[in-house]
């Protein structure tokens, strides 16, 4: 369940693995820091964070490039860029719980355990998310629990939720999703079809406020949301 920026592609192919911290590191210099991530810990969650542990070994020596990349059953790990988008526009605290719709190769739901208390990640494909829970767990990442469903209606019992991120693109923003947001909390979502808005949803007092952050492109969000179409 992945995406990349709307007209910001630009493939470095990896093509000698290397020492993986330094690809790791030069994936955060010019990919993140040099464009508009300025979150420090959102950077050292990404500089920690082995992408390449993630990606099937077929395409290993690309797991720093700045694209997505197939992760198999017609998903891919999306670009490193959008995935510190996400988590910065999400504004994540130490003691946050957070939920993911999409945990697809188990990439962002690892640099939100960096950043938050609790992780709580959702992914329709069962395949997927045995072999996520299987990675992150491999790695160390107890904290982050994964269930195998339809994310269209969240996570009730792990509600309510300081932020939840969607990594696939409904048409609509699912009402469930904004019903689990606590005070302050806030929601990242891409929504469209054809064109795709990344949007930022924050409960406030006053109701719902959007911000809308930058045109993307994401896989569409499949079960109960395509039936709402």
């Amino acid at each position: 369940m992945a995406a990349l920026l709307v007209g910001m592609i630009a493939c470095t192919s990896a093509t000698n693995l290397g020492d993986q911290t330094a690809l790791r590191e030069a994936m955060v210099r010019t990919q993140l820091e040099a464009r508009d991530i300025t979150d420090v810990r959102v950077l050292a969650a990404m500089r920690t964070v082995p992408r390449h542990e993630f990606v099937p070994e077929a395409v290993v020596a690309h797991a720093y490039d700045d694209a997505p990349l197939p992760i198999g059953h017609q998903q891919t790990i999306s670009q490193p860029y959008i995935v510190a988008l996400m988590t910065q526009h999400a504004d994540i605290q130490p003691a946050d719980r957070v939920l993911e719709i999409g945990t697809g190769s188990g990439y962002q739901a690892a640099v939100l355990a960096e950043v938050a208390k609790d992780v709580y990640s959702i992914e329709i494909v069962e395949p997927l998310a045995r072999q996520a829970e299987r990675t992150l767990k491999r790695l160390g990442y107890e904290r982050v629990h994964v269930r195998h469903g339809d994310g269209y209606r969240g996570w009730p019992d792990a509600a309510p939720c300081d932020a939840i991120l969607v990594t696939a693109a409904p048409e609509t923003v699912p009402q469930p999703l904004l019903d689990q947001l606590a005070p302050g909390g806030r929601l990242v979502v891409p929504v469209g079809t054809v064109v795709q808005e990344l949007e930022v949803h924050r409960r406030t007092d006053g109701g719902i406020r959007i911000e809308h952050v930058a045109p993307v492109r994401f896989v569409p969000m499949t079960g109960e949301a395509q039936q709402k179409r």
